[in-house]
Order: structure tokens, then C-alpha cells, then sequence
């Protein structure tokens, strides 16, 4: 070996049998970074206060947009969807856009479902093929993706179980829809239908399951409960009791409570409670929102003390808002809602049918009780539906309107209860994503 190859081998003998100090910092840190890295994730995984949160769509467009800069890389932001799957934790259902989708089709028609009530089966009743658009929108949430409905996955929640809507007929609205989106993969001989005065059972007899709507507009007792007391200022309510009521709830797996319309009917409500020496004599006039608070409050002490969570899920859905004043929505020389064909399209439209008192009431009560309630907040989205009321193409006392009553849209178009099928769909689609 030469003296040049020998000092060579040397020089690498040495190197490999000594690292210098500035090699063994960079070691060190790399293998402290690493070690730190490891311990905050599984902090990050354990703990539910680091829980992680789903970017909007707003900010991971932002977060995409940096990146495609940073890479150049060319997308085409029309298809892209950034929206997360859809979390109930998560996910602020009631801000979105109505989409039209032709490809859309109703799960049903009023003339396929056997159980639909004339009063909400329109195109039977004469809406022209021309104002039927309103089957065909669909809820997008501006930050999730809704999952579509899926009867199967329904019945399959369903099994050995009973589940009950309990309200008025905006409520009933919504148990009719759910039973018509089920219905068709049931075969004929294995479902029935009773219909009674406060309560009607659908049965599917393959899942021993019953989809039930009782009949509570009030939630609390009142003297108009099953003998309906026309006249708004003869109804005086019980606001603290619902035990005659509450009877057909225990032992339901699921309950679906609602009661907003029946109380907007003035300005206030007869309301009496505890023993009168005079009986329902004894009533005092109360502000309608003052009524409703004392009645909610009552609803939510009988959750509270006879449900238990364990066994039962208790939902309970917001407001139905009702559409009396074209002007809510810039059309000052319309008829109500019987002229629109589409969804009013301004961002965070409220109309003077969706009272906002009663929203704040929902929220206040049901966040201090001690049974978790799942609120199904459904205003927002069907307050822009002012195109997919029933209109004149529905019944009165039993009858289908007139030619005549038809004609007289100002007083006769109801703008209250929707058409089915229709917007209480999307109502069961975001109830089954709660599921």
C-alpha cells in the first residue's frame, strides 16, 4: 500500500469510528422533534377538548387555492366538492342553498302512497305540471354533504322498535312523508295502516316496527285537543300539564316532538294551571311566547324525569314557517305564496312567519335539560320554500276547495302545509342523518 492510500484509509478509519460533535446535536434534536411529534399526537387522539373540527368550505378553499399556487397545479374549482361527510356534531345543517336537480325524483307521488292525507296531495288535486318544479330541489349544506335518504337504512334503524311523531298536522306532514318514503319496499301483505283520532300506527311487520303519529298541537292539555275549537280566542290551554297526553309516550324508542303554528293564532293565549276554585274559568290572557315558554318548560320536566336516555332518543323539530306576506320576500304585489314556483334565494332570509322569539325559547329551554334532545332546526331551510305550500290545491272541511274558492287565491291559498311529496322529505333526510 502507498503512503497516499494508506493516509486515505486512515482518514475514513477515523470518521467512522467517531462522530463529530456538531452530528451528534443534529442527532439529538432530530430524535427529541420526534419524540415530542409522537407524544402530542396521542394527546391530540385521547383527549375530546383537542377534539378536531372540520375546516369549512370557505377556509379549505383557501387552504386549496395556497397549495395549487405553492404546485401550479391547474384544477377546476366547478368540480370540485370540499364539503366534509356529514357529522350531527358537526355540521350547521341550516345553512345551504336550495339546488334544483331535475334528476331528483321523489321517493313517492300522492298518487303511489296509499297513506297521504288529500289535504297535502297537490298534483292529485290540480297543481299544474307547470308549478311542480318544487319535487325536484334539493338541501346542500354549505359545509357537509347530506346523505340521501335511504328507506332500507331507515327500517334497518327501525327494527323491534317504535318511533312517534307528536305535534300537530305540520308534524303529521312530516310522519306521512317518512311513512311514504318507507313504504314501497315493504311488501303490501306485510304492512298496515291504523288511523284513530289522536293516534295512528303504521306497522312494518318484516321489522316489527311501528312509525306512529299522536295528535298534541299544543304539546300541554287544552280544551281543543281532539274536539277542535275554531275560533282562536275560545281555546284555553292547561300550560302545566301534559300527563293525558304524555300516557301514550312512555316506553316510545323514539320520540318527535314539535308545536309552534297553533300558538301564533293571537296575540295571546287563555292559559290556566294548578286548581282554579272556579275551573277553567280561571284562566289568565298571556302573551303567546310567555304561554309557550311555561308549556315547553312543562314538556321538557316530563322528559326529564320519565325518559330514560338509555332506552329513548328524544328529537324535537323547529318551527314550520309559514309564508302570509309576499312582501318578506320583495314581491309586494303577490298573493301570499301562490304565485311563486321557486325558492327565494337571499342568504339568511327570515320571514315574518318564523317567529324568532320561539326559536330563542327551543333553544333556551332544551339546552338546560338534563335528557340530551336532538334539535331538527328546519326553519331556516324551508322559510326560503315559499314556492311548495299546498296553495289552493288542497281541501277545507273535508272538501276539496272550489273553482270558485280556487279562483279567490288572496283568501284561500294556504300557505301553512306543504305539499307531498315535498319539504318535509328533507326534514326525514336530515332526521335519518341524525339517526
Amino acid at each position: 500500500m502507498s503512503s497516499g492510500q494508506s493516509t486515505t484509509a486512515g482518514t475514513m478509519k477515523g470518521f467512522r469510528g467517531k462522530l463529530h460533535l456538531p452530528i451528534i446535536m443534529v442527532c439529538s434534536i432530530a430524535l427529541i422533534s420526534l419524540l415530542f411529534t409522537e407524544r402530542i399526537s396521542i394527546i391530540l387522539s385521547s383527549n375530546p377538548f383537542f377534539k378536531h373540527k372540520s375546516c369549512s368550505r370557505r377556509a379549505a378553499s383557501v387552504t386549496r387555492k395556497n397549495d395549487r399556487n405553492a404546485t401550479k397545479e391547474k384544477i377546476d374549482d366547478s368540480i370540485v366538492d370540499d364539503r366534509f361527510v356529514f357529522d350531527p356534531e358537526e355540521c350547521n345543517v341550516e345553512n345551504g342553498k336550495w339546488v334544483f336537480n331535475r334528476s331528483i325524483m321523489p321517493f313517492y307521488s300522492d298518487r303511489s302512497c296509499p297513506y297521504l292525507d288529500r289535504q297535502v296531495s297537490c298534483v292529485k288535486n290540480g297543481r299544474p305540471d307547470s308549478d311542480s318544479d318544487y319535487r325536484h330541489w334539493e338541501w346542500q349544506p354549505e359545509d357537509c354533504t347530506l346523505p340521501r335518504f335511504n328507506p332500507e337504512l331507515m327500517l334497518q334503524k327501525l327494527r323491534n322498535k317504535r318511533l312517534m311523531f307528536v305535534g300537530d298536522s305540520l308534524q303529521r306532514g312530516q310522519w306521512q312523508s317518512l311513512v311514504c318514503m318507507v313504504e314501497s319496499i315493504i311488501p303490501q301483505n306485510k304492512q298496515s295502516m291504523h288511523r284513530g283520532r289522536a293516534l295512528s300506527v303504521f306497522r312494518a311487520k318484516e321489522y316489527n316496527a311501528t312509525i306512529e303519529f299522536y295528535w298534541d298541537p299544543f304539546l300541554v292539555e287544552s280544551n281543543s285537543d281532539l274536539h277542535i275549537v275554531i275560533n282562536p280566542k275560545e281555546r284555553i290551554l292547561k300550560v302545566d300539564s301534559v300527563a293525558k297526553h304524555a300516557e301514550h309516550w312512555t316506553g316510545v324508542d323514539i320520540l318527535v316532538f314539535n308545536t309552534f303554528v297553533w300558538w301564533m293564532s293571537g296575540y295571546t293565549i287563555k292559559s290556566y294551571w294548578g286548581s282554579f276554585p272556579n275551573g277553567e274559568e280561571g284562566y289568565e290572557e298571556l302573551e303567546a311566547v310567555v304561554a309557550y315558554r311555561i308549556a315547553l318548560k312543562t314538556w321538557a320536566n316530563w322528559v326529564d324525569t320519565n325518559v330514560n336516555p338509555n332506552k329513548t332518543r328524544v328529537f324535537f323539530t323547529t318551527m314550520s314557517p309559514t309564508h302570509m306576506r309576499s312582501a318578506d320576500w320583495n314581491n309586494p304585489e303577490g298573493m301570499k305564496c301562490f304565485n311563486e314556483t321557486k325558492p327565494y334565494m337571499k342568504k339568511g332570509f327570515w320571514s315574518t312567519g318564523a317567529d324568532k322569539r320561539i326559536m330563542r325559547v327551543v333553544v333556551e329551554v332544551i339546552k338546560k335539560m338534563k335528557v340530551p334532545v336532538s334539535v331538527l332546526n328546519i326553519t331556516q331551510m324551508s322559510d326560503y320554500r315559499v314556492d311548495a305550500h299546498t296553495k289552493v290545491y288542497t281541501e277545507t272541511g273535508g272538501k276539496l276547495l272550489t273553482d270558485e274558492q280556487k279562483a279567490d287565491v288572496l283568501h284561500n291559498s294556504d300557505c301553512i302545509h306543504w305539499c307531498l311529496p315535498g319539504v318535509p322529505d328533507t326534514w326525514n333526510q336530515i332526521f335519518l342523518a341524525n339517526l
